[in-house]
């Protein structure tokens, strides 16, 4: 199931509904999640949200609330998922080169995926570690 949407260039995009051919689930994830980059505690939560889609493994998202956003710097990249929105970026300012665009949110999710609203995800590869302890 599909339909047409203008974003604020006027541009038709598609969104799309999770289904059998693509579903999508959002689970409270079980355990203690720490991210570090550069020996900094970027975030610690009991709270994160699994987030799995179609084939790709599963994501997890982080809420806000739980990252210290004082170590982010929001960036002028974007793209678009036609099941989840428009999706920002952040850098990580003490990761260097490798944490540029290091975070990705959606701030406005569809209503499909409205969990993952104020919750951040990271590039396990762009940081140092992405932990996960009972």
């Amino acid at each position: 199931m599909s339909s047409q949407t203008a974003n604020a260039v006027g541009a038709t995009r598609t969104v799309k509904v999770p289904g059998p051919d693509h579903p999508i689930t959002i689970e409270r994830h079980p355990a203690r999640v720490v991210v570090t980059v550069a020996g900094r505690v970027i975030a610690d939560t009991r709270d994160a949200l699994s987030l799995r889609e179609a084939t790709y493994p599963a994501v997890l998202y982080i809420p806000r609330k739980d990252a210290d956003m004082s170590l982010l710097t929001r960036t002028d990249h974007a793209t678009y998922c036609p099941y989840k929105g428009d999706c920002a970026y952040y850098s990580i300012g003490v990761g260097g080169e490798r944490s540029v665009n290091a975070v990705w949110t959606y701030e406005s999710p569809y209503t499909a995926v409205v969990e993952i609203k104020d919750h951040l995800a990271f590039y396990a590869d762009r940081v140092d570690s992405i932990e996960e302890s009972v």
